[in-house]
């Protein structure tokens, strides 16, 4: 009996694109916010942008404003959870692209909320690695 060849050959391949979302343009409608400058502070090397339901969460109520929380202080708990939680996977000798992190926000109220978050380390638009820093639930 001949053996066959195995042949790989994606489903979807030759297909027309129906519709395509770049990164640049998520940017520029605002579906997502470039962090890239204070993420780089915080010692990230590639591109960030988080969401705008976490950017939301990064404006400060007038209670957390009281509390002494400001805009830019809450961006960098945000990163700096972010950079703790992979380092905790470099050093139990882990990788993933994926990272599950939680950050503590003054929310309307004035009392302390935890809010679960997720980054996700992908391709961009030109295949460049790139972090994208979402809530729980969001893709």
């Amino acid at each position: 009996m001949p053996e066959l060849e195995k042949v790989n050959v994606h489903p979807f391949a030759g297909a027309p694109v129906i519709s395509a979302y770049s990164r640049a343009q998520a940017l520029e409608d605002g579906v997502l916010v470039d962090v890239s400058s204070q993420a780089e502070e915080a010692g990230f090397k590639v591109p960030v942008a988080v969401t705008t339901a976490v950017w939301a969460l990064c404006v400060p109520s007038d209670a957390a404003a009281a509390a002494g929380e400001s805009e830019i202080g809450r961006l960098w708990d945000v990163l700096w959870m972010c950079v703790v939680a992979t380092r905790r996977l470099q050093a139990a000798r882990r990788v993933d692209d994926t990272i599950y992190f939680s950050v503590e926000m003054t929310d309307a109220e004035g009392k302390k909320r935890l809010h679960n978050l997720w980054a996700k380390c992908g391709p961009g638009d030109e295949a460049e690695p790139v972090v994208t820093i979402m809530l729980r639930g969001e893709d």
